[in-house]
């Protein structure tokens, strides 16, 4: 009798035959054993790979203003660099959509509110979670072949600071999510941003990360020496900016003379009533009638919120809107007093400019420009500033969407594109000059401070947050303003349509503050300082260096890859060699 194996060998049935059959079904489970143990290890660390991404994406968002816990920045991006880490060093995953998810995550779930105000919300999340996927996936690759070792975790921070400098400048505008902004709710903590803007908060909070990172890793090494450096440095860089900036607010004062201003908060809903015209004269009287009781002779300014006044305002005719006039015969009651507040606004566009972006066709082969206005109504002059920084998809379409140009995302009506002035403006009145940002332009830290740099000694946010409703939206952008009262050291006036108007000291203190959707006016004595800070004189000058710094990276990344790629096509032409000789 024979007996036939797997591989096809025979043998005689002989007292060996049991022995070699048990062994070889002991190989067979063994190898079956092995393999169920590889799935189960990738499965494992599929499932932890994505428990790490799921932990990034909630830190960062349990520590976004206003109901977050800020100091869980610290650790936010801990998780993803422990994961890219495995995977730089070879571990099987897929870091591009496992960082896409922790960004989407943190993006839907701080600004899910937007939706509120336009659908493009959706196009909004993706494509800032897929910038900053681009940007953690290339400082992956760039670690990969410059370091890939803890300290080569430090590349990430020029990499991202670059990044958030675009995010003021490209066509798409969205710096709400840099990460300096997450300490918008404990001021006390950077008081430094008069040296440094938000991008000394990014660094900050990317210097801490990277620290903790790599603490855990050279635990995991064993490797001592490093280990306890990374834990000094860790404690030093996390606990000395909080002591300098505690020691500044304590000592700080409040510098320049004293001012009063008013502030109306008209409570007029967005989407049923502001922008429809049997609601005009209203809006208009309700403003009058909220400060009026609050005008004492002392008072300087009343400040109304962004789009009160929606009549349509020609400039080449001012003076004819029937709410500019109104305005004017209530401050020449006051002379003393200024009349600040926002509206829509028109101008013929000038013969051979009829073909820039923002034109709009009004027929008779004639255009004109809409405008996201802030005027400044007294007695004898009417001064106005246009929106610079205009809301993506709400208010401007970039030019390669140009098949969008006539539409607005918000409305659902053709609105356009706003044409924008070119540079900040500053607006005079009583021995001030006043900064006027409008809604979304507070934040932009470097773009407020160029209003500073031009003398403004107050400024007032004007804007329009009921687009939301009562949401997250209106409290984080409240919460702003305190850093561009810290970044510039003056005092701040907002008035918000709906949301929540208030009064901001030098220090980022909140002195006054209104509640949400209610009818109201407040007054306040506010110092005009007109003493430029550090960050208002050289802007982002950190995110800056940031650039430079990124260059230099990309360009080494890409000359060591040339380097290896040239050293391993040479080592193939010598072993192609060696075989043709033998």
């Amino acid at each position: 009798m024979k007996i036939v194996n797997k591989k096809g060998f025979t043998a005689k049935k002989s007292y060996l035959c049991p022995f070699f059959v048990k062994h070889i079904d002991t190989m067979k489970r063994k190898k079956e054993k092995k393999k169920n143990a590889t799935l189960r290890q990738a499965q494992g660390a599929k499932s932890r790979n994505i428990m790490l991404a799921l932990l990034t994406g909630g830190l960062l968002t349990a520590a976004w203003p206003t109901w977050g816990i800020a100091p869980l920045i610290f650790i936010g991006f801990v998780p993803l660099l422990l994961l890219e880490d495995r995977i730089a060093h070879g571990e099987n995953g897929r870091l591009f959509w496992l960082s896409f998810l922790a960004f989407f995550i943190w993006n839907v779930a701080t600004t899910w509110w937007v939706w509120n105000a336009t659908p493009a919300a959706t196009l909004a999340w993706i494509l800032n979670a897929l910038f900053m996927t681009i940007v953690f996936h290339v400082f992956h690759l760039t670690k990969k072949k410059v370091c890939n070792k803890p300290w080569g975790n430090f590349i990430l921070i020029p990499y991202w600071m670059a990044f958030e400098l675009l995010t003021y400048w490209w066509s798409i505008k969205w710096p709400w999510l840099n990460l300096g902004h997450a300490f918008s709710t404990r001021h006390e903590w950077i008081q430094w941003y008069e040296y440094s803007g938000v991008a000394g908060g990014t660094l900050w909070i990317l210097l801490v990360n990277t620290l903790i990172t790599n603490t855990i890793l050279y635990f995991k090494s064993k490797e001592t020496k490093p280990l306890f450096i990374s834990i000094g440095a860790e404690v030093v860089i996390l606990l000395v900016p909080i002591l300098i900036s505690t020691r500044i607010y304590k000592h700080y004062e409040n510098q320049g003379t004293d001012t009063e201003v008013i502030v109306v908060q008209q409570n007029c809903d967005p989407w049923n009533e502001q922008f429809d015209s049997q609601f005009y004269d209203q809006v208009i009287q309700n403003n009058i009638n909220l400060s009026l009781p609050l005008v004492t002779p002392q008072t300087r300014f009343i400040v109304s919120s962004e789009s009160a006044i929606q009549e349509g305002i020609w400039l080449q005719e001012i003076d004819k809107a029937k709410a500019v006039n109104t305005l004017r015969d209530y401050v020449k009651r006051f002379p003393q007093l200024a009349f600040v507040i926002g509206g829509t606004t028109y101008e013929w566009v000038p013969k051979g400019m009829e073909d820039d972006f923002p034109a709009r066709e009004a027929g008779l082969n004639r255009y004109y420009y809409c405008h996201n206005s802030a005027l400044l109504i007294d007695d004898i002059n009417i001064q106005h500033r246009n929106k610079s920084q205009l809301t993506p998809a709400v208010e401007a379409i970039p030019e390669w969407m140009g098949f969008l140009k006539n539409y607005s995302l918000t409305m659902g009506i053709a609105r356009g594109t706003l044409k924008t002035d070119p540079e900040s403006k500053v607006m005079t009145f009583g021995g001030h000059k006043v900064a006027v940002p409008i809604c979304y332009e507070s934040a932009f830290g470097e773009y407020v401070s160029s209003f500073c740099k031009k003398g403004a000694d107050l400024i007032f946010v004007i804007t329009n947050d009921g687009w939301w409703g009562d949401t997250p939206g209106y409290k984080q952008h409240f919460e702003f303003s305190k850093l561009r009262a810290i970044e510039n050291r003056r005092c701040i006036a907002r008035s918000a349509n709906t949301g929540r108007s208030g009064f901001f000291n030098q220090r980022g203190d909140v002195l006054q503050q209104t509640n949400y959707w209610e009818p109201d006016a407040i007054r306040d004595t506010l110092k005009a300082n007109d003493k430029i800070t550090f960050y208002a004189k050289h802007g982002d000058y950190l995110s800056r260096i940031a650039v430079y710094l990124t260059f230099v990276l990309l360009i080494t990344w890409i000359a060591i890859s040339l380097i290896r790629w040239n050293r391993s096509g040479e080592r193939t032409v010598k072993k192609a060699t060696k075989r043709k000789k033998k």
